[in-house]
């Protein structure tokens, strides 16, 4: 090229220089270029003339620079004799004076301190070996791709080129005409110059739209012939092969320089440079996101932080824009089933290796490994069911992910379950109205870039989406339209002017930003992000679409589309991340005011220092049932125990013993019954008591107000976690194994040592049976009515059925007093002298009812004539010392009373032992399980610390946490700019 611009500026020199407007028509072969004579007169003899060095600026420029073409500068060279001059006074003094010694000592000294100082800078000079990775392998290897012999042999020659330029003679004599038209300095050199240079610029090897051949005028005539129609293809199709040469030049640098990046963030990574690495400007935006998402104050702080939002219509392919986008299959995937069932905010950013991970989990996911791809995509499906509540289709919960890579381009994309029309078997009933809420919410966001999915192989009068959007977006300020599967859109469409309006925004009733075309596969879940991108590069260059125009090459690929997506976004956010900023400071000193106005001698304790707080009072108190004295425990476990027991005691023991004739039946028949209780229940039911008694306790302790300190908000977590901790905690179950034996020995032992322990027995059976009288009164009372004293006092009456029982209480009480050794059960024939007795003086009963009557009128009886024994055997000891032999009394009872007795204090003492050394140590164990468990269950923490004074620390903790980290980002997005 450079041969050929040479020979074109040496013939229009030559012909200008013929013409009469400034320029001497015979000019010497030395005033031409010094390229045109090499080329046309290669015979001009250099060798006889000592031509001074030539001062010539030549630009060089490659294919890599997009700079445009600048003119070269030529310089006039003169050359030839000039005029001898005689300085005879010069040559004298050089003679005189020697001055050529001495300019050759001065070189020859500044020659050697010349090549001292360049070895000193060549020393300071670092080694550039290290640093030759940062220059593109291409560069190295442009030799190989491109033979520069074969290209300079390729282009003609002089004489060539002279044929297929015009006569520049003539060209000359036309223009001098001209002359006085044209401004004054105007160089029509340098633009007739300039004019054959885009001539040669337009011309291409191979095809091009201006040929010439050595015809001449004979196929300029030829060509004329072509129409324009023709002329414009040619231009087309050579547009379209240089688009595409520049595009693959571009990706190959763009993926040189991905792999730069990488190898510089892996660097940095490993900490070569040792120094620390700050959060991207899109991890301090996300997390910003993140916390928001979790704000659920109701002070009417509004989220309007820019965030990409992806909505669509079902299956009409959001999921695969997102993973063309974050070059990645990383969602899970089904044939025209619902799959996102839960907003999905995934931050892309820019990383040394192709990672994902969740927000709240540390493990991250390999994206260059297909099972780490399978896992992920499981971890996404199970926790969008898990967030999906029971008897519901999708959720409002989001799921973060961040996606890292090189060269992905810095966004926050949410991903919303698609758009349905109809609501099928297996949804509930509100999914079609939830999925529109969950939408709207996203996009009536402000500052949210709406992100517009529509199926191109559908029909567009189907479409719900755009409709949703254009009510959300009017005006179209923010919307980006994406139109997918163009290549069955362009197969199935009968019209293909069809998908042009589309792209143009004149087909939907939708305004947008931009309008893109993408291909995101062939419709198969198995392929690779590397074959869909080599697929939609191989359809949009063979496509109709963008040959005839219909499509611009900055509408085609999500290459553009994640560009355009990312610069819009970034915009968005500067735009509008101070004014959030603003109103969130506003917010903070609202919230601010209302504590120290409400709560001004309490600290803002938000709702994980609150529960904190209430771990440590819980744990305390849990300790506090280990300073419990023996002494208290074991009278509360005796106490209760008796109470439990003594009614098996008296009922099923000792009254039916009491009815035997003799003292050794008596004991045989308590023998009996005892070791049968003790084989069966007694053991259980002490340790049922013994855990209840600990419950006791550790509610007391839990529940018990400790005066100004108390703090009612945590009521609710304390009774919580006393709940769930009884319901963990169960009783070791050896203790019933050894509880049982050291029963069975305490109730076998009759050996009363001292007078003191069967004065303490008697005491124990007088209580016992006072009691039960007591009780058994009662119940007679209930069943006669009030006597004639609260009859009158209180002016009560008796019912019918109480007169009737009243009456039989009276017979049977006759029957008793003629008898007192009846036994306790009454014969047939004395329920008929009883009942015809009644009859006699009008009164009709029921035999059960004298039964009833007589139970009670016996136990009551019974207790009197046990309790009058009782007085008798205070002084019994001795008899009983001696087996109360030549004696009359006899109390066994007594002895009974002392077995029970012996038997409670023992296995109090074993279940107090049990309790201090073993269940309290359990039960604080089971505490800190609950305590641990309700920790990370955030829903737990808000359901059991509630109320104004949680909600307002809380808001106010995250209004400060939002400020602080926006005011970050902030100052990190003006350092960047």
């Amino acid at each position: 090229m450079w041969r050929t611009r040479a020979a074109a500026a040496c013939v229009i020199c030559r012909s200008l220089a013929n013409t009469s407007y400034g320029i001497k028509r015979k000019s010497s072969l030395q005033n031409l270029h010094l390229v045109s004579r090499s080329i046309h007169h290669p015979y001009y003899p250099s060798s006889k003339f000592q031509r001074p060095p030539l001062r010539i600026s030549i630009q060089l420029f490659s294919s890599l620079n997009r700079l445009p073409l600048h003119k070269t500068k030529l310089l006039n060279v003169k050359h030839g004799y000039q005029a001898h001059r005689n300085f005879w006074l010069a040559r004298l003094a050089s003679r005189l004076l020697r001055v050529r010694y001495l300019i050759l000592g001065s070189a020859v000294g500044g020659g050697y301190t010349a090549k001292k100082t360049f070895e000193q800078w060549k020393d300071m000079i670092p080694d550039l070996e290290d640093y030759k990775w940062i220059v593109p392998d291409f560069i190295w290897e442009l030799d190989e791709f491109v033979d520069f012999e074969k290209l300079l042999k390729s282009l003609p020659d002089a004489d060539d080129l002279a044929k297929l330029l015009p006569d520049f003679d003539k060209i000359g004599e036309s223009l001098a005409s001209l002359k006085g038209f044209l401004p004054s300095g105007y160089n029509l050199v340098s633009e007739v110059i300039g004019a054959s240079d885009l001539l040669l610029l337009l011309g291409s090897p191979g095809e091009t739209a201006f040929r010439a051949t050595d015809q001449g005028y004979d196929n300029d005539k030829q060509f004329k012939k072509v129409s324009d129609k023709e002329k414009i293809d040619q231009l087309q199709e050579e547009l379209l092969r240089t688009q595409l040469k520049y595009q693959r030049m571009l990706e190959r640098l763009e993926k040189e320089n991905k792999e730069l990046r990488k190898l510089v963030l892996q660097r940095d990574d490993k900490g070569i440079h040792q120094r620390k690495l700050k959060k991207s400007l899109i991890d301090m935006y996300s997390e910003v996101l993140d916390i928001l998402s979790d704000y659920d104050a109701s002070y009417n702080t509004q989220d309007h932080l820019p965030r990409v939002v992806v909505v669509g219509d079902q299956s009409a392919g959001k999921t695969s824009v997102l993973e063309m986008i974050a070059q990645a299959r990383i969602f899970p995937r089904g044939s025209g089933e619902m799959m996102t069932r839960s907003p999905v905010k995934v931050t892309l950013s820019e990383g040394p290796h192709h990672v994902a991970l969740f927000k709240d989990s540390s493990r991250e996911f390999d994206l260059t490994k297909e099972e780490d791809l399978a896992a992920l995509r499981n971890e996404i499906e199970i926790r969008m069911r898990k967030s999906v509540k029971e008897g519901c289709t999708v959720s409002t919960e989001t799921i973060s992910l961040s996606v890292k890579g090189p060269g992905l381009q810095r966004m926050v994309l949410v991903d919303l379950p698609g758009v349905i029309s109809t609501v099928t078997s297996g949804m509930a009933p509100d999914t079609k109205e939830t999925i529109f809420s969950i939408s709207k919410a996203y996009m009536q966001n402000p500052n949210a870039i709406i992100l517009c999915i529509q199926d191109g192989s559908v029909d567009a009068e189907r479409s719900i989406v755009t409709d949703l959007v254009s009510q959300m977006d009017p005006q179209g300020k923010r919307t980006i339209f994406v139109l997918t599967k163009v290549d069955l859109a362009e197969k199935n469409v009968a019209s293909p002017n069809r998908i042009q309006q589309i792209i143009e925004g004149k087909l939907f009733p939708m305004k947008a930003l931009g309008y893109f075309a993408v291909v995101t596969g062939k419709g198969n879940s198995s392929e690779s992000i590397e074959s869909i991108k080599e697929y939609e590069e191989e359809f949009f260059q063979n496509s109709k679409l963008l040959k005839t125009s219909m499509l611009k090459a900055h509408q085609v690929t999500t290459k553009n589309l994640s560009l355009a997506v990312s610069d819009c976004f970034w915009k968005m956010v500067r735009e509008s991340v101070e004014q959030q900023a603003d109103a969130f400071k506003a917010t903070r000193f609202n919230l601010e005011t209302e504590w120290k106005n409400n709560y001004p001698r309490l600290r803002e304790l938000d709702r994980n220092e609150l529960f904190e707080k209430a771990k440590n009072e819980i744990l305390d108190e849990v300790i506090s049932l280990t300073q419990v004295t023996p002494k208290h425990w074991e009278e509360m476990l005796e106490k209760t125990l008796w109470e439990r027991v003594s009614t098996h005691v008296i009922e099923n023991i000792y009254l039916p013993a009491a009815q035997t004739a003799n003292s050794g039946t008596f004991n045989t028949t308590v023998d009996i019954k005892l070791k049968q209780w003790t084989d069966k229940q007694l053991p259980n039911k002490a340790v049922e008591v013994a855990w209840e008694t600990l419950q006791e306790e550790f509610s007391r302790f839990m529940t018990e107000k400790k005066g100004k300190e108390h703090d009612d908000i945590f009521d609710k977590l304390k009774q919580a976690v006393k709940e769930e901790t009884i319901k963990r905690h169960k009783w070791n179950e050896r203790a019933e194994d050894s509880l049982r034996v050291i029963q069975h020995n305490a109730l076998e032992d009759r050996s009363i040592s001292d007078k003191q322990q069967w004065d303490a027995a008697i005491h124990f059976m007088e209580e016992t049976l006072q009691s039960r009288l007591k009780d058994t009164e009662s119940v007679i009372e209930d069943m006669v009515g009030p006597d004639w004293k609260k009859r009158w006092l209180h002016w009560v009456g008796r019912t019918k059925e109480q007169n009737i029982r009243n009456e039989t209480k009276n017979e049977l009480e006759k029957l008793i007093k003629c008898n007192e050794d009846h036994p306790a059960y009454l014969a047939n024939d004395e329920v008929t002298t009883v009942r015809k007795n009644l009859e006699a003086r009008g009164v009709a009963v029921d035999p059960c009812l004298i039964k009833d009557t007589w139970h009670q009128i016996y136990r009551r009886f019974f207790l009197k004539s046990a309790l009058n024994h009782c007085n008798l055997c205070r002084r019994g000891f001795y008899y009983y010392q001696r087996h109360f032999v030549d004696s009359e009394l006899e109390c066994n009872d007594v002895v009974l009373f002392w077995r029970i007795q012996r038997m409670l204090a023992i296995t109090a003492n074993t279940l107090r032992q049990q309790l201090t050394n073993t269940e309290v140590r359990r039960l604080e164990k089971n505490v800190k399980e609950v305590l641990e468990d309700f920790a990370e269950d955030n829903d737990k923490k808000v359901m059991l610390l509630t109320g104004k004074r949680v909600q307002l620390a809380e808001d106010l903790k995250k209004v400060r946490e939002i400020q602080e980290k926006l005011e970050a980002f902030i100052e990190a997005l003006h350092q960047e700019k």
